[in-house]
C-alpha cells in the first residue's frame, strides 16, 4: 500500500505571528500566506486533524518578542486535545520542545507544514521531521519568507518567491511539495479516532 495516499494527520503552522504577517514586517503576499493557512487550518480542524501552532520567542528587541503585538499568533486557537500552541526558541520546531513527543503519542505519521520563514523555520522543522521518518507535505502556496537583499559582489536581490522554491527544493526528494494547499487533504488524528 502506497503511504503517499493516505490523507494527513497532523498540520503543523509554523510562526504565523503577527510581525510576518501584517504592518511593514510582513512577508510579500501575506494576504495569500494568511489566506491559504486560514484554510488549511479549518479543514484540519473538520477532520480531526492534529493542528500545532508553533510560536516564536524572539531575542529582546525583535519583533517576535515574547508578550509584543507582534509575537502574538495571527490564527485564534482552539485549544484542546487536537489543537495546541508550542512556543519555540530556535528554527527548528522539534529543537527542545515537545513537538516529536506530541506526534508520537498523537500517533501521527505523515503531516504537512505551512508558515514563516520558508528557508528558516518551516525548512528547519521539515528537514527534522523527513530525518523522523514521517511523511511530510509541503504546499508550495502555504509558506513564504522575506525578499534576500543585495550583497555587493554576490548577489542581486533575490526574490522571495525565488527564496521559497530554493528552500522546498533544498529538502530533497523525500518531501512532498504540492503547488496548492487545496489539494491537501486531513484525516482524524490516530489516537483520537477510536
Amino acid at each position: 500500500m502506497n503511504d503517499r495516499a493516505f490523507p494527513l494527520e497532523a498540520l503543523i503552522v509554523v510562526d504565523v505571528q503577527s510581525a510576518f504577517v501584517s504592518g511593514d514586517g510582513a512577508v510579500p503576499e501575506a494576504a495569500r500566506l494568511v489566506d491559504r493557512t486560514t484554510d488549511l487550518i479549518a479543514r484540519a480542524r473538520r477532520s480531526g486533524a492534529l493542528v500545532v501552532h508553533l510560536q516564536n520567542d524572539g531575542p529582546a528587541g525583535a519583533d517576535d518578542e515574547p508578550h509584543t503585538p507582534g509575537w502574538e499568533l495571527h490564527h485564534p486557537v482552539e485549544p484542546g486535545s487536537t489543537e495546541v500552541v508550542i512556543r519555540k526558541t530556535e528554527d527548528d520546531g522539534f529543537d527542545g520542545t515537545c513537538l516529536g513527543s506530541l506526534l508520537t503519542d498523537s500517533g501521527v505519521r505523515a503531516l504537512a507544514i505551512c508558515g514563516v520563514m520558508s528557508e528558516m523555520c518551516v525548512q528547519a522543522t521539515a528537514r527534522t521531521a523527513l530525518a523522523m521518518g514521517y511523511r511530510v507535505v509541503l504546499p508550495h502556496d502555504a509558506h513564504a519568507t522575506q525578499d534576500i537583499p543585495a550583497a555587493p559582489g554576490i548577489s542581486d536581490r533575490v526574490p522571495a518567491a525565488t527564496v521559497s522554491r530554493v528552500a522546498a527544493w533544498a529538502l530533497g526528494s523525500e518531501a512532498e511539495i504540492t503547488a496548492r494547499a487545496a489539494d491537501v487533504t486531513f484525516t482524524a488524528v490516530p489516537s483520537r479516532s477510536h
